[in-house]
């Protein structure tokens, strides 16, 4: 052999899937390096007789380092000086040198950038015998994911409409981490099968519920587990498909005469009926709410697709590029220990992009939305100045000033006064909300609800008496307001 790194693929574990052209370099190398020892390939009596003497693992790796990552680029630093020996090195790894091998991938980015010349010498990765176990076709749509990468995410990077495939869940810790992270997209009880030993005499084939997943015991290198799709669909993508066949030529006249401004009003509404919802305390409600209000996005993102201006991706893109750069204490290196840190370092960086983009303000309170509740524009515009020291230094001092600006009210001369002083009452109330924490949009949200509570009930006693809210006097109606009163607490 010549200088150079050839890799060879060892196969699932079966030596009878050895290739011939994996069992010929193998055969006749003078040394034979492998990721791990702990492979049924290398562990047949044939074959490791053929390499005894010739074979050298990288197993005291895994010990020697805290993590994955530093045990591959330990390998990786040693193979690639191996590779610059005259007759080069044989590199042998599970599987097929191109599925799941995070050293192969860096060989093949650091060896050409170093002189050296990388083979690959394929051979039949885990998959093939995993679906064969399965008797299910990887054309289907079948998502494969490697369970270390799946475990540390969050939230699963899955469709949840189609089947994933999780290989290498190799102990019970790892499949808790997977199992949680599932658990994000996926119901508890969602059936799963797993497959032990694919392709080998002991072969498994298991169904569970996938909160059973990390109560199995005997997990090991060579576990899978397929996640069957949902059984109805319910991702962004078959959403998204919904919408895009209801705009479509041969789709719904009603939604495809819908413009932009034309959906400014059902997108106000779904708005606030979420709000209703939350204020309810019905999470059901609140569930159903939020995927009408995502029907709005997606049905603006739609027509914005049509048109040629951006598509729903753009959006989420810019979001999320978005989220990762004004959290620099979450995804950086910078330090943030209060939500009051938080939010001044969210306003540096703000103000940081408008200078980049040529947008910097003339004044703090630009960019307040005009189109907000006038209680919340209130409120916005008194945290804004708050920043700066433009507040009162305790909260006495904000109720005289309700007091004085009531006084005002109560001495306007006109009517245009009186507007006017009245607006000055309103924003005095926000600012003791404030002071006090309280949201002014949810408290006299809360005090509607109230009264309509209230009132529903003086309606009740009309109607149980057979008379109509005309023929009660006030007295009567007033002591059974008091009494729905006394009954709420």
């Amino acid at each position: 052999m010549a200088q150079g790194i050839t890799i060879v693929g060892l196969g699932p574990g079966d030596p009878e899937l050895l290739t011939i052209a994996a069992n010929r370099v193998l055969t006749e190398a003078d040394e034979v390096y492998v990721r791990t020892e702990r492979h049924p390939t290398l562990n047949d009596p044939a074959t490791a007789a053929s390499l005894q003497g010739r074979l050298h693992a990288f197993d005291a790796l895994y010990d020697a380092h805290q993590t994955f990552e530093a045990v591959y680029a330990a390998i990786v630093e040693q193979v690639l000086d191996l590779g610059q020996r005259a007759q080069g090195v044989v590199y042998a790894v599970p599987g097929d040198p191109l599925v799941g091998e995070a050293t192969v991938q860096a060989l093949l980015t650091q060896g050409p950038s170093r002189g050296l010349p990388v083979r690959i010498v394929h051979g039949v990765s885990c998959i093939e015998p995993t679906l064969a176990a399965l008797r299910i076709d990887s054309f289907d749509g079948l998502q494969i994911c490697d369970a270390t990468l799946l475990a540390r995410r969050l939230h699963p990077p899955l469709d949840p409409d189609v089947p994933a495939l999780i290989v290498q869940v190799y102990n019970q810790p790892l499949a808790s981490d997977c199992k949680l992270t599932l658990m994000n997209l996926y119901p508890d009880e969602h059936p799963a099968r797993l497959v032990l030993h694919a392709g080998l005499p002991d072969e498994q084939v298991r169904d569970i519920a996938l909160y059973e997943l990390d109560r199995q015991p005997d997990l090991d290198h060579l576990t899978s587990l397929l996640v069957p799709a949902l059984p109805t669909p319910g991702s962004l993508s078959s959403y998204q498909e919904v919408m895009a066949r209801l705009r479509a030529p041969d789709g719904c006249p009603w939604d495809r005469e819908q413009t932009h401004e034309s959906l400014r009003t059902y997108l106000l509404e779904e708005t606030y009926e979420v709000l209703a919802a939350i204020d309810g305390g019905d999470l059901g409600e609140v569930c159903e709410e939020l995927g009408d209000l995502l029907l709005q996005i997606l049905f603006h993102a739609q027509i914005a697709t049509e048109h040629g201006d951006f598509r729903l991706i753009d959006s989420m893109q810019y979001a999320i590029a978005k989220l990762v750069r004004r959290h620099p204490h979450v995804f950086g290196e910078a330090q943030a220990s209060s939500p009051d840190e938080v939010l001044q370092s969210w306003e540096q960086i703000k103000r940081e992009e408008r200078v980049a983009n040529g947008q910097e303000r003339r004044s703090m309170l630009d960019g307040i939305n005009q189109a907000l509740p006038a209680l919340a524009q209130a409120l916005k515009i008194q945290e804004r100045v708050a920043r700066v020291g433009f507040d009162w230094s305790d909260a006495s001092q904000v109720r005289a000033k309700l007091d004085e600006e009531l006084d005002e009210y109560a001495q306007a001369p006109d009517d245009a006064a009186r507007s006017r002083e009245l607006g000055d009452v309103l924003f005095a109330l926000v600012n003791l909300a404030r002071w006090q924490a309280i949201n002014p949009e949810d408290a006299l949200r809360e005090t509607n609800a109230r009264f309509a509570r209230r009132f529903a009930a003086i309606e009740g006693h009309a109607a149980a008496q057979g008379r109509g809210l005309e023929t009660m006097t006030l007295a009567e109606m007033d002591a059974i307001w008091e009494q729905a009163k006394t009954d709420e607490q």
